[in-house]
């Protein structure tokens, strides 16, 4: 009796034994499982989370190459757009250069040098209207333009009269007092390639009609020609191919201003 007791307790000892072991791996298998479970979870928020930042840095460096790419775009047509300017400055400078030594070389003439001073004063008069006016010139001008004088009023008075049938005369005087500059000599200092200005009103009213304001005028006049002709110039060789257009806008024309 007392041996089958003890075996059955035994069996009960057995029996309890493997049920805590069972229950003890059962619970260790769900721990496991749901550690598992957890690893994943922040496995792939670890994941995700280095995506986003690796999709992010990609953007980042990226809008960065974007910028340096737009910066050394902008850079590059700066730079060339200041290698046109500079190009046609150079041209300007060319054709400026080249006109001055034509008009001087053409102006030695004292005949055509009578003409073109006295197509001038015709010229300024006609846009002052007024009765006296002063005539301004160079020192080495005076015998020259003081003999326009009689025919650059004649001249004047007979525009007038055609034009509006009015008759009306201008008193013409070289001013003595007030003399331009001398010719350029590659010295600093203020030149006058030549010209006059005309003054009235005890000077208050003047008419720059030299031949330097003249050229800078159709210089300025002239540069939306020179960028649209700049690319057909460009590599031809020389500026000599503007000497006969830009001679021929500088002559003065009656009735047009400067």
């Amino acid at each position: 009796m007392d041996s089958s007791s003890e075996t059955q307790n035994q069996n009960q000892i057995l029996q309890m034994t493997q049920f805590i072991l069972n229950e003890a791996k059962d619970k260790a298998e769900e721990i496991s499982a749901k550690a598992l479970q957890e690893f994943s979870v922040e496995k792939l928020k670890v994941v995700n989370a280095t995506k986003e930042k690796i999709r992010h840095e990609y953007e980042r460096k990226s809008k960065q190459v974007d910028t340096q790419n737009a910066i050394a775009r902008s850079t590059a047509i700066n730079r060339s757009r200041l290698e046109k300017i500079k190009a046609r400055q150079d041209v300007i400078g060319l054709i400026n250069n080249d006109a001055k030594g034509l008009l001087q070389t053409q102006l030695k003439d004292q005949k055509a040098l009578g003409q073109f001073i006295t197509q001038l004063i015709v010229q300024g008069l006609l846009m002052l209207l007024e009765d006296e006016v002063q005539v301004r010139c160079r020192a080495c001008d005076d015998a020259v333009v003081e003999k326009c004088l009689s025919a650059a009023a004649t001249e004047y008075a007979r525009i007038v009269k055609a034009e509006t049938g009015a008759t009306k005369a201008c008193k013409l005087s070289l001013d003595k007092s007030v003399k331009l500059p001398t010719a350029p000599d590659g010295q600093h200092g203020p030149s006058c390639l030549g010209g006059i200005i005309l003054a009235c009103q005890a000077g208050k009213i003047t008419i720059d009609n030299t031949i330097d304001s003249r050229l800078g005028l159709v210089l300025e006049q002239a540069k939306p020609t020179i960028r649209q002709l700049f690319s057909e110039i460009e590599g031809c060789g020389g500026a000599s191919s503007w000497r006969e257009p830009f001679s021929r806008v500088l002559r003065p024309s009656h009735g047009a201003g400067t």
